[in-house]
């Protein structure tokens, strides 16, 4: 059996086991959120669990952190992508109508294609093929959009009639909202506050010490509100085991056994319209997942100096190759895109060097697999503050972009805006390349345009004529 250090040549990296297995400790730390998460978006969908769902995310984590850790020998991370999850749920599922099992063999696409493009080196072709300014703003126009969903699950912001969204009400002297209402969404503005500030002061695992604190602090205001432990527990099961049971039942190969049964959506559309839908949505999938990758991967090793000569991320292809081979293993557990986490970054600042610090997390991750039962008492107020937080996050991009350039501002802008204003990230892609193509052809520029990205301008268009 090879040793650690014949295996990830620690020494060489001019690293130690012990600070590899404390950076793979805090990487862990800074990401175990998802869990908690991605269980609880995916648990609104009807036939799938919480407990399915955690396994799942579990599972997909651990094989592609390890995978990562194999292949590129690198302290990076995986797990299902903020971002694509919320994509999965709110628009391809309640937006477009497709089964959650139809949504798994998209997925499916997704990484299958991932993997082709890795292999035959075509990804880096499709990455040229759209406009910078699109490419930029992606990260920013879904940290909007998962920001925008977490303060809805909070209900911070609700439906209004004439105005579509609003603020809701915390007005105690209305006779209209009790505490009762309102304490969940304080909860929610604490944990955010909490985390922010966890944050300033460097504090490790800022997110998921605010996630535990603020259920802590949700169960205790508990006691203030009538009625609030009635029944609580009825239907608790501190089994560890019972959400295997589910995920076996529930997520596991329904990307196959179920989700080529498209009949539901033929029923009310062509099949058209469906061809179209699956190759844009899948599209939107692998673009987000590839921008996604290669974004955190050159950020997180620029931070960590792990950079080579040349500017580029050591072993790039294996990365890549390890993030598709595990979106491709994530659908078949029955979870979204899994993608690489930014949060590794931590752990690179602890001083990781190697893969074996995510061979730690990984293990970790497997380790969590049987603490479902305590991860399902975490409320959703206190998962909707991380999905807030981490989209606040994901708007650092925006920066890149030269506002005052209006043919790099207008497919910027509509990129950001279309996404959590339509409640698509597809939709906002699409409009980012469009508009992109038609200013170049109507500023006398067409010759600008590649080739590639006048095939995804066709596609997107054909996805508006054919399915709006």
């Amino acid at each position: 059996m090879l040793s650690p250090e014949k295996l990830f040549h620690i020494k060489e990296a001019g690293s130690n086991v012990r600070t590899e297995v404390l950076a793979g400790v805090t990487t862990f730390m800074t990401m175990a959120y998802i869990l908690m998460v991605n269980s609880r978006m995916f648990a609104e969908l009807p036939g799938v669990s919480y407990n399915a769902i955690y396994i799942s995310t579990a599972i997909s984590a651990c094989i592609g952190t390890v995978l990562i850790g194999l292949l590129a020998n690198l302290p990076m991370a995986q797990a299902a992508a903020m971002g694509s999850n919320a994509f999965f749920v709110y628009t391809v599922c309640f937006g477009l109508g497709l089964s959650y099992a139809n949504a798994l063999v998209l997925v499916l696409l997704d990484g299958i294609l991932f993997i082709l493009l890795t292999v035959t080196g075509l990804r880096k072709k499709i990455f040229e093929a759209i406009p910078r300014s699109v490419r930029v703003t992606i990260p920013a126009g879904v940290g909007l959009f998962i920001a925008f969903i977490g303060l809805k699950d909070s209900g911070i912001v609700v439906a209004n009639s004439s105005t579509f969204v609003t603020l809701a009400s915390f007005n105690l002297l209305s006779g209209t909202v009790t505490w009762g209402d309102i304490m969940p969404m304080f909860v929610t503005l604490a944990i955010l506050t909490a985390i922010a500030v966890l944050t300033c002061k460097r504090v490790k695992g800022a997110v998921l010490w605010g996630i535990l604190g603020g259920t802590a602090l949700y169960y205790l205001l508990g006691l203030t509100v009538p009625g609030f432990y009635a029944g609580f527990g009825e239907g608790l099961d501190f089994n560890p085991l019972a959400a295997f049971g589910d995920f076996g039942t529930q997520a596991f190969g329904r990307v196959f056994t179920e989700g080529f049964n498209f009949s539901p959506y033929l029923a009310e559309h062509s099949g058209a319209e469906l061809a179209i839908l699956i190759a844009t949505t899948a599209l939107a999938f692998c673009l987000v997942d590839m921008f996604d990758t290669i974004g955190t991967l050159y950020g997180a090793c620029a931070r960590g100096d792990l950079l080579t000569e040349e500017g580029e991320v050591p072993r790039m292809d294996k990365a890549m190759l390890a993030d598709a081979i595990a979106t491709t293993a994530g659908a078949v557990c029955g979870t979204s895109t899994v993608s690489s986490y930014v949060e590794a970054s931590t752990g690179i600042a602890e001083g990781g060097r190697t893969g074996m610090a995510a061979m730690v997390t990984g293990a970790l991750f497997f380790a969590s697999m049987f603490l479902s039962p305590i991860a399902k008492l975490v409320p959703g107020c206190a998962t909707a503050a991380a999905l807030i937080y981490v989209g606040i996050m994901m708007m650092n991009c925006a920066r890149n972009i030269d506002w005052l350039k209006t043919e790099e501002a207008v497919p910027a802008f509509l990129t950001l805006a279309m996404m959590p204003l339509t409640y698509n990230i597809s939709y906002g892609i699409a409009f980012g390349v469009i508009s992109h193509v038609l200013i170049c052809v109507f500023t006398g520029r067409a010759r600008e345009v590649k080739v590639g990205t006048w095939v995804i301008a066709a596609l997107f268009a054909a996805m508006f004529l054919v399915t709006h």
